[in-house]
């Protein structure tokens, strides 16, 4: 202490002494001190309350970050050393430097995990604004739907007093109606209010839409007779009712949105997205429009959440040029992908099976794209460098996409594409199992279980269901499996997914098969679910060195839960809450 003393007083006797304190080799001291003093830690007190997540599943009491990034992870006491160590001569001879202040801690309480940020691998964010604009799900038969639009109509000054503005939202389900139908224009004109208006509704699996009598009167010369994949609906006259089914809905031209009516739908979006500890989501099928906002928005630097977007593909107008990717991940978007639709929905009858429904002889459902094309297309865009995502609900969908897959593999490296299978909800035996020797991603929603479950039986009969939603076939066939929601068709709350992924049971405890779950040998484990929402997505955007775990270098994304999901009863993990949720280090959602 002598030896310090004499130093500073000397310091403030001598102006030329004093004047080092402003030298450059100061001021990079004073930076390393900075260095090693900033930041802040999160820790579990006295548990290993932190899931990393990493290659041996590690928990730990704490994770330190440092700016956006992970710096260290493990005991309290040890990170707190590391991170507040005695600073070396001459650096504690300086007055700035004497009393180097603690690692800044911020606990959680007994209950309270930490997780990395949660993703969902499968989801439509600028439809989930629009869905929430109008509640149509809530619509608890056609009347109600109508009611529902024309409360939004007299609700929205901007539309009310427009008859040209259109009027869009998602969301019916025509299968919770007592009519037992599809929706007609003529539902729509029925109230005075909607009468004239352009209205644009689409269903809540997205593979339909219902428009009004004015859409169809302005679109009619271009409606054909018939959609390769698709459905329009008509009435005795044979005039279209208002109701176009998978490829039918391409007929109705989309209206344009401003960025203002976009960036509403998407702070929309990541307002519940942080709410739900969602940090990034892989948008699925963005259309050229959707995708040019999304990298306005990147280039701006004003994404708020990380976004892998999947470009919509177009057979009449693509290229498959590798210069059409987007890389810009520490500003929020990457675009390497193409969406491609094999088939529609088994909700509406559109997938495409090898045998005819159980509930209707008459149907195979139909595939979207020529199989001869989706042969033609997909080794020339893997070979370009994309990554190929094909939705394919059918077994014969599936199987038709896995021989594309197949035949385009010979001659590349998988895991520089990585294609996945997005839904890829009903499988033959045999498919599943060149699904894991491909090594095909399975792109999967937990969700769709338990809401399917109540009727898929009807449409498949008793035998073929059991290749519906077969998660623990596919493993032990090797692939490899993400999860999802598909919101706004489901919830897009993350713990959701992960409770239907282990329970396979309704949120009450229900399942067509008993309390038991529906078909329970094909749950997760909770630990393979936790991954399926963190490092497997990751891994199927080619993002797994950035984030998916909480290990050092990574991305500092993670997410404060009230309750260990991973210990507590199955019946508590819905009551779970998100209590914070950081991206890039910074907390977006909550506080700690």
């Amino acid at each position: 202490m002598g030896v310090i003393a004499a130093v500073l007083l000397g310091l403030y006797a001598f102006p030329m002494l004093r004047d080092v304190q402003h030298s450059a080799a100061v001021v990079r001291m004073r930076e390393q001190v900075d260095a090693l003093t900033s930041g802040y830690a999160v820790c579990t007190p006295g548990r290993q309350g932190v899931y990393t997540v990493d290659g041996d599943d590690s928990q730990v009491e704490c994770v330190r970050v440092q700016g956006d990034v992970v710096a260290d992870v493990g005991e309290r006491d040890a990170i707190t050393k590391r991170w507040t160590k005695e600073l070396p001569w001459p650096l504690s001879v300086y007055p700035f430097s004497l009393l180097a202040p603690e690692l800044e801690v911020h606990g959680v309480d007994e209950d309270s995990i930490v997780v990395p940020g949660l993703t969902d691998s499968h989801c439509h964010v600028l439809e989930y604004g629009a869905f929430k604009q109008i509640p149509l799900e809530k619509g608890k038969n056609i009347p109600d739907v109508v009611k529902h639009v024309r409360n939004y109509i007299m609700s929205n000054d901007e539309i009310f007093t427009n008859m040209s503005k259109p009027v869009l939202g998602w969301g019916w389900d025509h299968t919770a109606w007592p009519e037992k139908r599809f929706p007609m224009a003529t539902d729509l004109d029925a109230d005075p209010i909607i009468r004239g208006r352009p209205v644009i509704l689409t269903s809540k699996d997205g593979h339909a839409i219902w428009v009004s009598q004015r859409v169809l009167d302005e679109n009619i010369a271009n409606i054909p007779d018939e959609v390769p994949g698709g459905v329009i609906y008509r009435d005795k006259d044979g005039k279209p009712t208002g109701t176009f089914l998978d490829s039918a809905i391409d007929v109705i031209p989309k209206p344009s949105l401003t960025d203002a009516d976009l960036r509403k739908r998407l702070m929309t979006a990541v307002r519940d997205a942080h709410a739900y500890g969602l940090t990034s989501i892989h948008d699925a099928a963005l259309l050229p429009e959707s995708l040019a906002f999304f990298k306005r928005q990147s280039e701006a630097n004003v994404l708020p959440l990380r976004v892998f977007g999947m470009k919509y593909f177009n057979e009449e107008d693509w290229s498959g040029d590798a210069e059409d990717m987007y890389f810009a991940f520490d500003n929020h978007l990457v675009s390497r992908s193409v969406k491609i639709f094999a088939d529609g929905a088994l909700r509406t009858g559109g997938a495409a099976l090898y045998e005819p429904y159980s509930d209707n002889p008459s149907s195979r459902g139909a595939m979207r794209i020529d199989p001869e094309l989706l042969a033609k297309v997909v080794p020339k865009l893997l070979a370009n460098g994309w990554q190929v995502n094909v939705h394919a609900i059918g077994d014969r969908a599936n199987g038709l996409v896995l021989d594309a897959f197949e035949a385009a593999l010979t001659n590349t490296n998988i895991s520089a594409v990585r294609p996945r299978l997005e839904h890829a909800q009903l499988m033959t035996d045999k498919d599943i199992e060149r699904l894991g020797r491909l090594g095909v991603i399975a792109s999967v929603q937990p969700t769709h279980v338990i809401d399917d479950m109540w009727y898929a039986e009807d449409r498949l009969g008793p035998s073929r269901i059991r290749g519906l939603y077969a998660f623990r076939s596919m493993l032990n066939a090797g692939a490899r499996i993400t999860l999802g929601s598909d919101f706004p068709v489901e919830t897009m709350n993350p713990l959701a997914g992960f409770y239907a992924a282990i329970t396979r049971l309704t949120y009450d405890g229900r399942s067509p098969q008993g309390g038991g779950g529906w078909f329970p040998e094909q749950a997760l484990t909770r630990r393979e679910a936790l991954r399926g929402l963190t490092i497997e997505p990751a891994h199927a955007s080619f993002s797994e060195d950035k984030v998916g775990s909480l290990e050092v270098g990574k991305k500092a994304d993670f997410v404060v839960l009230s309750r260990d999901i991973m210990t507590v009863p199955v019946e508590e993990i819905m009551e779970t809450k998100v209590l914070a949720t950081a991206i890039d280090g910074r907390v977006v959602y909550g506080g700690l």
